[in-house]
């Protein structure tokens, strides 16, 4: 089954591009809802939201709507090995999983973390600490992308996280691989220029997808449907509202 959603909802500039101008912001959830039947949840990474902040999330959407929660980067960047951070995910996610709306989470982890014995050491730690959840790894650094990473991978359950993104040397080529029961693409824009350049952070995935561009991926989505229970597809070229269209683009090919 495909799950179509954007990285990511409270944006300030979608007010008027996505969201009714004048619609308060705690409406924004429940009218986001009412279009697509997935969240990529990636506040978490920034800092575990309040019991009382799930909670309101969890009543804002259908029976049958899933979130994707991204791993803090105290589990991901900084990796102390420290088990509280953990702790504190592990308790965050409770209401979901009791609410039958986790999807999966997701671990991004960044470009520095390359391909090495002691950084499979760690994602297979961090399995463990996760135990039987369904999780996903989102790799930066193309030194992964191998044949024995992928095997390494659906020996210990672990989803790979398909990319789009500007095709620049290091950097993640779009290949499509399902290494799990769940399926997953993030399509972060084609902003070469702004990829490693830039003031703002959000300049990196201000970036509009032509039809063609999105084409190339029908037949890869198809496919990942095909051999996973789930397949989560998200757009994180986030600035304006773009990943709204290119969501909306995604799910009308797909059909």
């Amino acid at each position: 089954m495909l799950y179509f959603g954007t990285s990511g909802f409270s944006y300030n500039d979608w007010a008027g591009h996505f969201y009714p101008p004048k619609m308060p912001r705690q409406d924004w959830l429940r009218y986001y809802a009412r279009e697509f039947n997935a969240l990529e949840l990636n506040s978490t990474y920034y800092a575990i939201p309040k019991p009382s902040v799930v909670k309101n999330m969890i009543a804002k959407t259908g029976e049958d709507f899933l979130f994707s929660i991204k791993a803090n980067q105290e589990m991901t960047h900084t990796r102390q090995n420290e088990n509280s951070a953990f702790v504190s995910f592990m308790q965050m996610l409770r209401p979901f999983i009791n609410a039958g709306k986790l999807g999966c989470v997701l671990a991004q982890f960044p470009y520095s973390f390359s391909f090495n014995r002691q950084n499979q050491n760690y994602i297979e730690l961090f399995r463990e600490r996760m135990g039987d959840l369904p999780l996903v790894v989102e790799f930066r650094n193309t030194k992964w992308i191998k044949p024995e990473v992928f095997d390494w991978l659906q020996t210990y359950n672990l989803g790979y996280c398909a990319v789009d993104e500007p095709k620049l040397p290091g950097l993640i080529p779009p290949i499509s691989e399902v290494t799990s029961n769940i399926g997953y693409v993030r399509f972060h824009g084609r902003n070469a220029a702004k990829w490693w350049q830039h003031e703002y952070a959000y300049e990196r995935y201000d970036y509009t997808y032509s039809i063609e561009e999105l084409s190339e991926w029908l037949p890869k989505i198809k496919e990942m449907d095909k051999r996973a229970e789930k397949t989560f597809i998200f757009a994180n070229n986030h600035w304006q509202g773009q990943a709204v269209n290119t969501i909306r683009r995604l799910r009308l090919m797909a059909d």
